[in-house]
């Protein structure tokens, strides 16, 4: 397997030039679709007024799915960003069950076109108890979304590590898959980076063993910098040495392609080579707060300079928790 230093790769990224662009081997028009798109959300009327967006139901998701030519969509729930420390939510709990029945309702609507996640902010105390309701839930038993930055979590933290793997545990005893936002708060200053990602692996995928564990956004929050490569980096050398801790893990590519300059397409192209394509899926995000459509982001995805066989393998790939 082809692999790039980390010094000289990170130090292309922070310069983000090239000598020319990248060369794409086919033209949009020549490439199908997506069939999942495997990272979207819902916002429910409370909860898009708390963070200042319009609502998102399934009405309006699959309407943008059959804009894109895309049959369906793995949506991951907001419940945690009621959870957020930064904010001070009366009834806390009570808002995130809302949330989450709220998502499942909505997927009821269309049981052959979406599929459901779950979630909450794993530091919280209702964690365990929010994760076995969803459990019972036929509309949100399949899957647990996370999110390390909206939690504030500190990978350094002991306490904090241990209430993420009971989260993992718990998840694999019930036989739960994960999507995982595993960057940590850059804007709280907690660290994240290459260590970051190492205690990741070491510490937290082992309690999960059994289960997919989806990494979101390339291991970033969207675009691609450094940070998220030196993250990345720990996948793509585990992936390497073949450890079988990495044998359920899937990447999401969702938003990694905005704005890219040449040089960074190009080490996201080759990083997607080294994580092995046929473990990539493709992603658009909620079609707000500045993120692309799903027709459109699948065309921004498409400017990286991978192969056609390369952009309809991942176009191809569908998760397990999605089949």
């Amino acid at each position: 397997m082809h692999r790039i230093a980390l010094p000289s790769l990170v130090a292309t990224i922070a310069l983000g030039c090239a000598q020319s662009s990248p060369q794409v081997a086919a033209q949009p028009e020549q490439l199908r679709a997506p069939i999942v798109d495997h990272h979207q959300h819902f916002f429910s009327p409370p909860l898009a007024a708390l963070v200042n967006v319009d609502p998102i139901d399934a009405d309006r998701v699959v309407a943008l799915l059959d804009s894109a030519g895309i049959r369906r969509a793995l949506v991951l729930a907001l419940g945690y960003s009621w959870g957020n420390p930064s904010r001070n939510v009366e009834n806390e709990y009570e808002k995130v069950k809302a949330e989450n029945d709220w998502v499942a309702a909505q997927v009821a609507k269309y049981p052959d076109r979406l599929r459901a996640f779950c979630s909450f902010n794993p530091l919280k105390p209702y964690a365990l108890d929010e994760l076995a309701r969803c459990g019972a839930n036929p509309n949100l038993r399949n899957g647990l979304k996370l999110h390390i930055g909206n939690a504030r979590l500190n990978y350094h933290d002991a306490p904090h590590r241990e209430r993420l793997r009971a989260v993992f545990r718990a998840a694999n005893e019930r036989r739960i898959p994960i999507v995982i936002h595993i960057r940590a708060s850059g804007s709280q200053g907690i660290p994240y980076g290459l260590t970051e990602a190492r205690i990741f692996l070491d510490s937290i995928l082992p309690a999960a063993p059994d289960i997919p564990v989806q990494i979101a956004h390339l291991a970033g929050y969207g675009g691609y910098d450094a940070t998220t490569d030196s993250a990345l980096s720990v996948f793509v050398d585990a992936i390497a040495r073949r450890d079988r801790r990495t044998e359920k893990l899937w990447f999401d590519v969702t938003t990694v392609a905005r704005n890219a300059t040449p040089a960074v397409a190009q080490t996201i192209a080759t990083r997607i080579r080294e994580l092995g394509v046929q473990r990539v899926v493709y992603g658009s995000d909620a079609a707000t707060g500045g993120n692309l459509a799903p027709r459109d982001a699948w065309a921004d995805f498409l400017r990286l300079p991978l192969t056609a066989a390369e952009f309809q393998t991942i176009a191809s790939n569908v998760a397990p928790y999605m089949r």
